[in-house]
């Protein structure tokens, strides 16, 4: 057969019959006389005498041809088989998320209103320790002394040490600090310390969580608004929401090439002050140690900003402070300290009374020791105490034998110095008294802090608590 259009037909219709209607056996096929009767439920009077009422019997026969493909067996098997897969998945999931790897337990309590004394006592004793290792210097905050070890970080009773609140992951832990009045855990994961998280440190409540690309050692350096890792080839810095305001150095994975001004160089030693962030460079083919400052936060955080970049005179150099008006550096063949503004003019050299194998020495945390008092600033050179005018940086005097750059404690600045702790009048750095203090044996560096009545020792990784 031809259609119109000259063209055979490629599907001609069948000359077949169509095949018979069939039905099931069991089905009653209606008559003509059911099929021109009237309907009895239609009828005034309801069904005819002798009539039977089939309709359950249709609707049972009905709900039978209509029955769910899922009632067979296979299919049960099939649905029981997928349900297994998908709690399995979910359990493999859970087994290997941050939320498994992750124990949390938050104050049940307010932490202790503690009052301080009202001098320094006469003689003190130890109430506790604790392991600490990832806390350089004591830490107190929130009402509560902040521990960290072993992936976990804790807020503690200041006067028993019972842990009040804890957060851990299975994950090392590679430093703890505070900044905004919150606690900062830094966690090693994958190549570096990258794992940032922000915790309240009244509650233990989880506050802000980053990820960044910290090196491994590290250790924060905090200024009024931003906290900064220390690093050898790469520093990072974070404002309070922990977004990060600046990469500097070798950056793993560029997204924009060619932002960084001297990726070839290490580096020795950070400090931050003044919304900046001040490190010592040593780059190639350059005859002297480098300091560099840049602003804590500029445009673009891979893209950094420099506030002034100064060659200096010899090789080794520690930065030892910023202020809110100037950079302190001490170089240790001349003995001197020498201290710019912002600006990148030098304005002052002054002699020290430190050893040259104190300032030569390249501290491991990236970091000179360092703490403030209510006029000055106080500088641990490994040997001696320094105190520093604040905004000048101006070298005051110098206490020789000390083991830590000390704190206020009672009213008084007190440091330590072997086989206890020395009172200091702080205009002069006189010694008015001291007080003695069982170090079970330890004779390093010792770090401390204050919090009501309590007197915090770090001493290497362990925190102890004097009373």
């Amino acid at each position: 057969m031809s259609t119109p259009s000259g063209r055979p037909d490629e599907h001609p219709p069948e000359t077949t019959s169509p095949p018979p209607e069939t039905r099931p056996e069991n089905e009653d096929a209606p008559g003509p006389a059911e099929s021109s009767a009237p309907d009895a439920e239609h009828t005034p009077g309801g069904l005819h005498d002798g009539a039977r009422d089939t309709t359950g019997e249709d609707s049972q026969r009905a709900r039978a041809s209509r029955r769910s493909p899922w009632n067979r067996r296979r299919d049960r098997v099939l649905a029981t088989a997928l349900a297994v897969v998908c709690v399995a998945a979910g359990v493999v999931v859970w087994l290997f998320s941050d939320s498994h790897a992750t124990t949390h337990r938050t104050a049940s309590e307010p932490p202790p209103r503690l009052e301080g004394p009202a001098s320094v006592p006469g003689s003190l004793a130890e109430r506790w320790r604790a392991d600490s290792a990832a806390t350089p210097v004591p830490l107190a905050q929130g009402g509560f002394v902040i521990t960290g070890s072993d992936g976990t970080v804790a807020g503690r009773d200041p006067l028993t040490g019972e842990v009040r609140w804890e957060y851990g992951r299975d994950l090392e832990l590679c430093t703890v600090g505070t900044a905004w009045s919150k606690a900062v855990a830094v966690y090693r994961k994958d190549a570096g310390c990258s794992e940032v998280t922000q915790l309240d440190p009244a509650t233990g409540q989880r506050t802000a969580q980053r990820n960044g690309d910290a090196e491994s050692p590290t250790r924060l350096v905090v200024d009024g608004g931003h906290v900064t890792t220390t690093g050898t080839r790469l520093i990072n810095t974070w404002r309070s929401d922990l977004v990060k305001t600046l990469e500097y150095g070798r950056v793993p994975a560029p997204v924009n090439p060619n932002r960084q001004p001297r990726p070839d160089c290490h580096y020795s030693t950070v400090a931050a002050g003044g919304d900046r962030v001040g490190v010592i460079e040593h780059c190639p083919n350059e005859t002297g140690a480098r300091l560099t400052v840049l602003k804590a936060a500029g445009d673009e955080a891979d893209e950094p900003e420099q506030v002034f970049s100064a060659l200096l005179p010899e090789t080794t150099a520690q930065l030892v402070a910023m202020s809110d008006e100037r950079v302190a550096v001490a170089l240790p063949e001349r003995r001197q300290l020498f201290v710019w503004d912002y600006g990148g003019k030098q304005v002052g050299t002054f002699d020290l009374a430190v050893p040259s194998d104190d300032l030569a020495a390249v501290p491991e945390s990236g970091a000179v020791s360092t703490a403030v008092g209510r006029e000055q600033l106080y500088w641990f050179t490994g040997s001696s105490t320094v105190a520093l005018s604040l905004p000048d940086l101006r070298p005051r005097w110098t206490v020789e034998g000390t083991l830590g750059a000390g704190t206020v404690f009672a009213g008084e600045y007190v440091v330590p110095i072997p086989g206890g702790l020395a009172a200091l009048d702080e205009r002069t750095g006189a010694v008015t008294r001291t007080v003695a203090v069982d170090r079970r044996g330890h004779s390093g560096p010792v770090e401390l802090e204050a919090t009501g009545p309590v007197l915090l020792e770090q001493r290497g990784g362990t925190l102890v608590a004097l009373r």
